[in-house]
């Protein structure tokens, strides 16, 4: 039986192989709108995608400069500290009280300064990143966030590479790596190892991904802590429709 997934405006149907072999091996039936379309979801991929490094102008600006590699392999060029200016903020100062934590909400926007480590930040998540992402692409930024991490083959298999959010070790980190926050919305649990980058290819043993940090093209880190990692940080990811 065919599983539905709602993708924004497209809706993509996806049966393994063993469960529809007329398919083919490892293939996806996706029907955007009204054409339906078969997309073969490769053993191994490895993109030719922007590579855009942070540094030195944006110490905390992984997601915008990922996001900035995403529109670029769509075909949209825009500079990283355009995006860094236009991202939305929470402009929630931090101060601590009672040995609490009060600060932004990275769901909500930015937290804290992108520019400089001298000054309290963060980051953000998928959520503002997306609004902006779709003032560039209208209808076609592409939601994969609380999808198993399988499902973001399908765009790279399709030869789009994927924005997420991860942290700086590539791996599922321990709990003293993270804090409570209170924020406007309630209390967020955070790490301040928290990154971003563009997922450009798997194979059985890593996954590929060019790396804002440290400017890396196809960067490559074991597929299994990348996976945990990227659960552990909420699942979001991002990608473009055709």
């Amino acid at each position: 039986m065919a599983t539905i997934y709602l993708y924004g405006t497209h809706r993509t149907y996806s049966e393994k192989a063993e469960e529809a072999p007329q398919n083919g091996q490892g293939a996806k039936l996706s029907e955007q709108r009204d054409t339906l379309e078969l997309i073969k979801i490769e053993n191994k991929v490895l993109l030719d995608a922007p590579v855009i490094k942070q540094f030195p102008e944006l110490p905390r600006g992984c997601e915008v400069t990922a996001l900035a590699m995403l529109l670029g392999s769509a075909g949209v060029e825009v500079d990283k500290m355009t995006l860094a200016k236009e991202i939305k903020k929470d402009s929630t100062p931090r101060t601590v009280k009672n040995g609490e934590i009060n600060f932004g909400n990275p769901h909500e926007g930015f937290v804290g300064n992108m520019y400089t480590f001298n000054e309290p930040g963060l980051g953000v998540y998928h959520e503002p990143i997306m609004e902006l992402a779709q003032s560039y692409l209208p209808e076609k930024i592409v939601n994969l966030s609380e999808q198993s991490f399988d499902e973001l083959k399908i765009p790279l298999s399709d030869g789009r590479p994927v924005w997420v959010i991860i942290n700086s070790q590539y791996r599922e980190l321990e709990d003293s790596y993270f804090q409570i926050w209170n924020t406007k919305k309630g209390k967020i649990r955070i790490t301040m190892k928290e990154h971003s980058v563009l997922i450009t290819g798997y194979d059985e043993k890593f996954v590929y991904f060019n790396d804002p940090l440290t400017g890396l093209k196809n960067k490559k880190a074991p597929i299994e802590d990348f996976k945990k990692s990227w659960v552990q940080m909420g699942s979001q990811a991002l990608t473009y429709s055709n």
